[in-house]
């Protein structure tokens, strides 16, 4: 595909595109996001311009850029939810070490890969079982238990736990 070409049906399909995600997410900046990601895919693959084949495919590629942002949302936010550990109100020294231990654990998470991270927070906060994670994410078995693997390794690291 020429530059000329991809410009061309960037500039035709690039608003349609944003704003079939707008309608999905209701995030002008995440359709942005989203559509802006699927035609740099269209040019680094140099997927073919097949008229509405193509076009098919684009809305396909964003409709799945959204749900993976959508899960990877909600996975943060049920992560956000369960940190509930009971510390002493009042006393503002325990307080204080708790939302620095908490800061640099959600700072070591955000650090994880997105893989290792995805899987982590389904062990961990979702209370999934290896198999049911490899289920979920079409993966093997033995690639789940590597993720975890060198997540909790990484965490352990960025935390200073031994």
């Amino acid at each position: 595909m020429t530059k000329q070409e991809f410009k061309s049906v960037f500039d035709k399909y690039f608003d349609d595109l944003r704003a079939y995600i707008f309608y999905r997410s209701g995030d002008e900046e995440l359709s942005t996001d989203i559509a802006q990601d699927v035609f740099m895919k269209m040019w680094e693959k140099q997927i073919a311009w097949e008229g509405k084949k193509t076009l098919a495919l684009l809305y396909k590629m964003a409709s799945n850029q959204f749900v993976s942002v959508y899960r990877r949302q909600k996975l943060d936010l049920n992560y956000r939810n369960t940190l509930s550990i009971e510390i002493d109100q009042d006393n503002p020294e325990e307080k204080m070490r708790y939302d620095e231990m908490k800061a640099r654990y959600e700072n070591a998470l955000g650090e994880l890969s997105e893989k290792q991270r995805v899987v982590f927070l389904m062990s961990r906060m979702d209370g999934l079982k290896y198999y049911e994670i490899a289920e979920r994410l079409n993966i093997s078995v033995k690639a789940v238990e590597k993720r975890m693997r060198f997540a909790l390794r990484d965490l352990k690291m960025k935390l200073g736990v031994q």
